[in-house]
């Protein structure tokens, strides 16, 4: 067959797959991809929760205290585009086996660092795989579950995160309690994200390749086996044989995406909301515990208990708003969501600033609690949206890209808060950041068309925008 034959049966199978009801098994490989998100959640939030000791210990500078919580995303950003790209070409399993396998051995080794320099390379090298899995596993999830149920999926991301954020924050919570040396417990605590590390990657040594990636590289037998596992269907219309496809270019990732308006404006969407979350989240959120001991909620010097459990209040809320956020999409769809979640941020932040100045410090936290419920939701659906979207030959790579908005994005918030925030105060800190989250709901309401139900196709155009509003 020449490569206009094979490339007509491997779209007319990829088209079949992505119209198909999943079955058990696509759907714990999918719970199995967003699970990722707990440990990056724990890695990001434990470093928040002891930062305060890294400082007793190392007596960074603001910059250096910047860089130690910024540069994991900082390696995400290199790791999402990067991770995307290879497992477009070698496929997803490789990538996420590989990925669980350097997160072990570079979390472990944060708890021996003997210094402020050492702890930053060691964490810029931790969010290496950090944003390769990520980005990996959007492509799983869009490629191996039904459509509808992988929209849900992916959107469950800030469920997960908020799961693992309380998770880690109750056994930092445990080990303060135990009255255990400041020094070693931050060392423990950022060490500890490997243990469910572990668990995962035994959890994926089972898990298959997924048939749309198996497509794109011409690996059809294999296609046929996991889509009967999959989906129930062994592609009938392709042959029992292997073929050679070629590979398809980095740079025609864009220009498939730009030239059809729906692709175009959802991509956009999404990378601007990627950008306008992960400041929104850095520049405030990734820093809950430090505004809550400004503003004299927990006392570093004596007692943080107070402050841990105020900021544990706040993301169990959190977790919960991340539960509910993908189970409005049938009601309110995507646009809805995004914003009603940027509209209870921008309103959360004004309320947070007026509380920080006036000293209301129960005020202050139920403004955290709304912030974070908005921001489960504006945060929910920006990867899936950018995963969804692109052409099964492209979609680790446009997962990567995505991502590597959110992580450019949280590093900036991360990097420049302490800064901004000594430069202008928490409180008109925190007036400025709400003007990230207005941003969020007219880039929704002008930017974002409809996308619930949306199944993409490489003409995409009039076709698949009724798809998606249908």
């Amino acid at each position: 067959m020449d490569q206009v034959d094979i490339r007509r049966l491997s779209d007319q199978a990829t088209a079949v797959l992505l119209n198909k009801n999943g079955t058990q098994s696509s759907t714990s490989g999918g719970w199995m991809m967003i699970s990722t998100i707990l440990i990056e959640a724990w890695d990001l939030y434990a470093i928040a929760f002891v930062l305060l000791f890294i400082s007793d210990a190392f007596h960074p500078s603001a910059w250096e205290t910047g860089l130690i919580g910024a540069a994991v995303q900082a390696g995400a950003v290199a790791g999402a585009f990067l991770g995307g790209y290879i497992a477009d070409k070698l496929g997803r399993k490789k990538v996420f086996i590989g990925t669980m396998v350097l997160f072990i051995i570079l979390a472990l080794a944060q708890g021996f660092v003997q210094n402020v320099a050492q702890l930053i390379i060691v964490r810029f090298l931790l969010g290496i795989p950090l944003g390769s899995d990520i980005a990996n596993g959007y492509a799983y999830i869009m490629e191996s579950m039904s459509k509808g149920q992988r929209e849900i999926m992916g959107s469950r991301w800030q469920f997960m995160f908020g799961l693992g954020e309380v998770i880690s924050l109750v056994v930092i919570v445990i080990l303060y309690l135990t009255g255990m040396n400041h020094d070693l417990l931050w060392r423990l605590a950022l060490s500890l994200g490997a243990l469910p590390a572990v668990f995962l990657l035994i959890g994926r040594m089972n898990l298959p390749e997924t048939p749309l990636s198996l497509l794109q590289r011409g690996k059809f037998v294999e296609a046929k086996a996991v889509s009967q596992k999959l989906f129930g269907d062994s592609l009938d219309m392709l042959p029992n044989q292997d073929v050679k496809i070629e590979p398809p270019k980095v740079s025609d990732f864009l220009t498939v995406i730009w030239a059809d308006p729906i692709k175009r404006r959802t991509a956009i969407f999404g990378w601007v909301s990627n950008v306008l979350q992960g400041l929104e989240f850095a520049a405030w959120g990734f820093y809950i515990p430090v505004i809550f001991a400004v503003a004299g909620i927990g006392d570093p010097q004596h007692n943080m208990v107070g402050n841990y459990l105020a900021t544990a209040l706040v993301f169990c809320l959190a977790t919960v708003s991340g539960y509910i956020a993908p189970l409005m999409l049938p009601k309110i769809g995507h646009r809805g969501v995004s914003m009603a979640g940027f509209g209870m941020a921008f309103i959360a932040l004004i309320i947070g600033g007026y509380a920080i100045s006036n000293q209301y410090h129960y005020l202050l936290i139920a403004a955290a609690a709304l912030l974070m419920w908005g921001h489960y939701w504006d945060a929910s659906n920006g990867m899936t949206l950018s995963s969804m979207i692109a052409p099964p030959r492209f979609k680790g790579t446009a997962s990567g890209f995505a991502y590597m908005f959110v992580k450019a994005a949280v590093f900036l918030g991360i990097f420049v808060f302490p800064k901004v925030s000594a430069a202008l105060g928490p409180a008109n800190t925190t007036y400025a950041v709400s003007i990230i989250s207005l941003l969020g709901v007219l880039s929704a309401y002008f930017i974002l068309p409809e996308m619930y139900g949306y199944v993409e196709t490489e003409a995409g155009g009039e076709a698949a925008g009724m798809a998606a509003a249908e």
